[in-house]
């Protein structure tokens, strides 16, 4: 009966802690990190999965390796980030006296320079994957703001025409200039389909190991 008990205790006073308004930006960094943890998980474990079995060469426990060492890189990075980001931001708050708009972007890019800093093939693809998100956002934004006018036609067509239009020039003729996973996905789809021997590798596989010379 005493370890039930003991137990209830703690879990009182842990909850009875997380209540405390003067511990909220110190948990909140905490909380943040767990987030980024299991969110890194979440997003680069399955990705890392399909990429290796799909691309990557080797024995099945190195395929594994693999996955394991980018998921853990992914989710360690991004937790990191979050608490190094929600920390400075908490501590700028302190210092002045309130929350300010330059808080988080001066946060921010502390945390990028440390953690995302390293040109690595993980955080070269967070990234990119974020430069994407901000042109959209900044275009948005510019139209919001008045600095250029509201498009009288969806500028979709034109970006999905001008976005395609490069990036297979670029695959075609000058390929060591994209990042290794989308090369990889481009050869799979646009080179490796002009090969085949017979109808095993044009229907079954994409490659099979030529016959052995007799």
């Amino acid at each position: 009966m005493a370890v039930p008990e003991l137990l209830k205790t703690l879990l009182y006073t842990v909850n009875h802690l997380l209540q405390q308004e003067k511990y909220k930006a110190a948990l909140a960094v905490l909380k943040g990190f767990r987030n980024g943890v299991v969110y890194g998980a979440k997003i680069r474990a399955p990705h890392a999965f399909v990429m290796t079995f799909l691309f990557r060469s080797g024995s099945v426990a190195d395929k594994l390796r693999a996955i394991f060492k980018a998921t853990y890189t992914h989710s360690r990075n991004l937790a990191c980030f979050v608490f190094t980001y929600k920390g400075l931001q908490a501590l700028l708050a302190k210092l002045q006296g309130r929350r300010l708009q330059s808080h988080s972007f001066l946060a921010a890019c502390v945390g990028g320079c440390l953690v995302f800093g390293d040109n690595n093939n993980i955080n070269s693809q967070i990234n990119m994957y974020l430069l994407s998100r901000i042109l959209f956002a900044f275009s948005r934004l510019a139209v919001e703001k008045g600095l250029c006018p509201r498009p009288r036609r969806d500028p979709f067509p034109l970006l999905a025409t001008l976005v395609w239009g490069a990036v297979l020039w670029l695959f075609e003729y000058h390929p060591h200039t994209l990042q290794p996973s989308l090369r990889s996905s481009m050869t799979y789809l646009y080179h490796d389909s002009d090969v085949w021997h017979d109808v095993r590798d044009f229907a079954l596989y994409n490659k099979v190991s030529p016959p052995a010379l007799k």
